[in-house]
C-alpha cells in the first residue's frame, strides 16, 4: 500500500494555527473585560443544571481581567477540561493500537483487489466501513492514511483519483459530521452544555443516516457518470505491491473493537456511562487487540503514547478555548454579551434563531478549524443564549456540532482536508465544483433537522 505521512501534529505549512487564533481571541476576550460593562443573569437550578432566569441580567462592579491572568486562565482550562482532554488523547492511543496491528488496513486492501463486486457494491461497502468509522471518532484526521487505499480501488476500477479520494474521505467525513458517539466533538460539545453523554442518539442518529444516505448516492452517480464519460475498468489486475491476506486474528480484532462500541452503547444507556467510562474502556480495548495482534507489553504501551501525542494538540486545544470561557465569566461580561445576542434574537421566531446559530457556527468553523476548539468557544455563549430563546441545549448542541461538520469537506483551512487534496493530486478548485452539490444537499439536511428539533424539544431538555 502507497505510504503516506499521517502525522496528525505536522498540519500543512499553509494552515492557520488554530492556538494562534485562540490566543488573539482570548487577548480580545481579555480586552473586552475592560471594556464591556460588566453583568449577570440570576440562575436557578433543576435537576443539578443551572439555567439563566430570562430578563434577569443586572449590572455588577467591572472585574476586568489583567494581561498576566490570561496564562492563568489557560492552565485553568487545561485543568477544567482535564477528562475530556484525556479522553480524546486515549481515543489517538487505542486507534494507535488497533492500526499497527494491520487488521483495518489489510481489510480494506483486500476490498480493493477484488474483482467480484460491482461500483455501486463498493461505494456502499466503502460507506458503511467509513461512516462507522467517522460517526465513533476511531478515524478523524487519520483518514488521509487511508486515502491511498481509495486511490488504489480507484485505479483497478479505472476511475480518476478525485472518487479514490472521496470513497474514503467523504463518506467518513458523511459519519464525522453528525458524530454520533465522537467523544472530541459531541462528547465534548454535550459536556459543555451539561447534557448527559451521547443523549438525543435517535434523532442525530436518523441525521447522520440521512447525511451517509446521500453521500453513497452522490458517489454512485459520480462512478455512474464517469463511467458514461469513457472511464472503464481495466482488463488487467493494477500491482498492488506486497499482497497481505486477511486473517482469522485480523477479524477477530475488528470484531472486538466492534463489540467494545456495542458495549459501550449499552453502559450509555443503561448505567448512564460518561468520559471516565469511555476513557478506561479505551484503554482496556488497546490492551485486548495488542495482546490479539501478538503484540509484545512494552510495544502496546509505546504504541498507545505515541497515539496519544497524535492528538495532543487537538486534545489541548479543548483546554486553550476553555479559558477563553473563564475569563469572560471571570470579568462578568459573558452574561452581557448573550443578553446582546437574546435581545438581537428576540424578534426572530426560535426555528429562525436556531438556523441563525447554525449559520454562525458554520462561518466560525472557517476560522478556527478544530471542531473541539470551537465547541469549547462557541457552547458557553449559546448555551444561555438558549435558554433565553427557549431552546432546548439538545438543538442548541446540534447547531454546533452540524455547523462544524458541515464546512469540514469545503474549508481551505482545514489541515486533514489539504493532506487529503495533496495526496490525491486534486486542486481545490477542482474539488470544491466536485463536492459542492453534496454539501448543499447536507445543508438542507441540516436546516430540516434542527427545525424538527426545535419543533418537538428536542431533549432531555
Amino acid at each position: 500500500m502507497p505510504q503516506v505521512n499521517t502525522n496528525a501534529s505536522a498540519p500543512p505549512s499553509s494552515e492557520q494555527s488554530p492556538y494562534l487564533l485562540l490566543f488573539i481571541i482570548l487577548v480580545v476576550a481579555t480586552m473586552a473585560t475592560w471594556l464591556i460593562p460588566a453583568g449577570k443573569f440570576d440562575y436557578v437550578t433543576r435537576d443539578g443544571i443551572k439555567f439563566a432566569v430570562k430578563g434577569s441580567l443586572h449590572a455588577v462592579p467591572q472585574a476586568g481581567v489583567y494581561p498576566l491572568e490570561i496564562f492563568t486562565a489557560i492552565a485553568k482550562g487545561m485543568v477544567k477540561s482535564a477528562s475530556v482532554i484525556f479522553l480524546i488523547l486515549f481515543t489517538g492511543g487505542v486507534l494507535a493500537v488497533v492500526e499497527a496491528t494491520g487488521a483495518i488496513a489489510t481489510a480494506l486492501n483486500a476490498l480493493s483487489r477484488s474483482t467480484r463486486l460491482s461500483d455501486t457494491r463498493i461505494v456502499l461497502i466503502f460507506g458503511a466501513i467509513f461512516a462507522l468509522l467517522g460517526t465513533t471518532g476511531v478515524v478523524v484526521n487519520a483518514v488521509v492514511a487511508f486515502v491511498p487505499i481509495g486511490l488504489l480501488v480507484a485505479r483497478s476500477l479505472g476511475l480518476p483519483p478525485i472518487l479514490g479520494a472521496s470513497l474514503v474521505y467523504l463518506t467518513c467525513a458523511a459519519g464525522f459530521n453528525v458524530a454520533i458517539m465522537n467523544p472530541a466533538t459531541t462528547g465534548l460539545t454535550q459536556h459543555l452544555a451539561q447534557l448527559p453523554l451521547f443523549s438525543g442518539m435517535l434523532l442525530r442518529g436518523l441525521t447522520c443516516l440521512l447525511f451517509v444516505v446521500s453521500a453513497v448516492l452522490f458517489l454512485i452517480r459520480s462512478l455512474r457518470r464517469a463511467r458514461r464519460e469513457g472511464n472503464l475498468r481495466p482488463t488487467q489486475p493494477v500491482e498492488a505491491g506486497e499482497i497481505h491476506q486477511v486473517t482469522g486474528r485480523h477479524k477477530l480484532i475488528l470484531a472486538t473493537v466492534v463489540v467494545a462500541l456495542l458495549i459501550f452503547i449499552g453502559g450509555v444507556i443503561r448505567y448512564h456511562w460518561e468520559t471516565n467510562e469511555m476513557s478506561a474502556m479505551f484503554v482496556l480495548l488497546a490492551v485486548v487487540v495488542g495482546i490479539t495482534g501478538r503484540m509484545s507489553g512494552s510495544d502496546i504501551a509505546n504504541t498507545f503514547l505515541s497515539g496519544c501525542a497524535k492528538l495532543v494538540k487537538g486534545a489541548f486545544i479543548v483546554g486553550m478555548a476553555g479559558a477563553i470561557s473563564l475569563v469572560l465569566q471571570q470579568g462578568d461580561v459573558l452574561d452581557p454579551i448573550v443578553g446582546f445576542l437574546s435581545d438581537l434574537l428576540a424578534p426572530i421566531p426560535p426555528s429562525g434563531a436556531t438556523i441563525g446559530m447554525f449559520i454562525s457556527a458554520a462561518l466560525m468553523h472557517f476560522g478556527i478549524s478544530s471542531g473541539s476548539g470551537e465547541s469549547a468557544l462557541l457552547v458557553p455563549i449559546f448555551t444561555p443564549l438558549g435558554d433565553n430563546l427557549g431552546l432546548t441545549r439538545q438543538v442548541m448542541v446540534q447547531t454546533v456540532l452540524l455547523g462544524e461538520g458541515i464546512v469540514n469537506s469545503i474549508s481551505p483551512t482545514s489541515g486533514v482536508l489539504m493532506a487529503v487534496l495533496a495526496t490525491a493530486n486534486v486542486s481545490f478548485g477542482k474539488w470544491l465544483r466536485f463536492v459542492a452539490p453534496l454539501v448543499a444537499v447536507w445543508f438542507a439536511i441540516c436546516v430540516v433537522m434542527l427545525l424538527i428539533g426545535v419543533a418537538i424539544k428536542w431533549g432531555p431538555f
